[in-house]
């Protein structure tokens, strides 16, 4: 996932829930400045006057203090656990849990969030819903390039190897020639889902123009709608897109199972000084108090 560009409709969530799977230095130095960060890419997404980008600041400040006393330090207990998981040999239903535990924390902080999106989403004009339409196409033609979706499945192949294997190192550490041979043999069973992504982002695009739409109506009915399309984002999907998506994720925690065999002592000593690292972070930025001036 990409902290640079992300739908506005769950911008106040999600972009505190990122820096779970973000860098250390992205949690050590851009939690501090997130709401900057936030408050440009709002603009950035739908062109906000003056007075809307002074109320998204205002209302992700709240949001943000309220998740860096409440939520990190159950995020720190979190990863505890997975490190606890990571010392005795990780299985594929590690990895399920992994990610069934990061679903749950995006989903609480979506359904906090929900209230103070729906405040600046009703004040939204039909040409800033315009400029929201021509970002959307802009950042797909870009997720499109990026994944290299329009080439051949050797190329889109090369461009998930590249990136596991980035990531595997940032994580585990240097890795022998040998073991990355075998990690790209054991990578091939991973199902490539960039096109199927791709298609998930439209179908999620196209219910929240729909929703949009619905922004001048009764708030109540709306707030529960925009929660309920946050919440639950994977509700649109069709059944066989569903299963696809169930699938992958199978297979990649099959893989990553896999990979844990591999390791040397040195690198899953790295892995637990990196999961160290976060928890550490987590616990650091929950004790820091509020400047002076911010909302409570």
């Amino acid at each position: 996932m990409s902290t640079r560009r992300i739908l506005i409709s769950r911008l106040l969530p999600l972009l505190l829930c990122l820096l779970l799977v973000s860098g250390c230095s992205m949690v050590r130095l851009g939690y501090n400045h997130l709401d900057s960060v936030a408050t440009w890419m709002a603009h950035d997404y739908f062109d906000l006057t003056s007075e809307q980008r002074d109320n998204f600041a205002q209302r992700f400040d709240r949001l943000l203090i309220w998740h860096r006393h409440e939520q990190l330090p159950e995020y720190a207990q979190f990863l505890e656990n997975m490190q606890k998981r990571a010392q005795r040999g990780l299985q594929a239903t590690d990895m399920l849990w992994l990610i069934d535990g990061l679903r749950q924390r995006y989903a609480t902080i979506a359904a906090r969030g929900a209230t103070d999106s729906v405040e600046l989403l009703a004040t939204l004009s039909p040409a800033q819903i315009e400029h929201f339409r021509q970002e959307l196409d802009k950042n797909n033609r870009k997720f499109l390039r990026e994944n290299r979706s329009n080439e051949s499945e050797a190329e889109r192949r090369r461009v998930v190897e590249r990136k596991t294997l980035s990531q595997l190192r940032d994580w585990m550490g240097h890795f022998s020639e040998a073991q990355e041979t075998r990690i790209m043999a054991l990578l091939k069973s991973v199902p490539l889902t960039d096109q199927l992504r791709h298609e998930d982002r439209l179908r999620r695009q196209r219910e929240f123009i729909i929703l949009l739409e619905q922004r001048s109506g009764d708030r109540k009915v709306f707030t529960q709608r925009l929660t309920d399309w946050l919440v639950h984002w994977e509700a649109g999907r069709s059944p066989r897109h569903a299963q696809l998506f169930n699938e992958s994720w199978q297979k990649r925690a099959e893989f990553y199972a896999a990979v844990d065999r591999l390791l040397t002592t040195e690198q899953r000593s790295h892995l637990q000084h990196r999961l160290q690292d976060y928890i550490d972070s987590f616990r650091q930025l929950a004790e820091r108090r509020p400047a002076a001036g911010k909302s409570r």
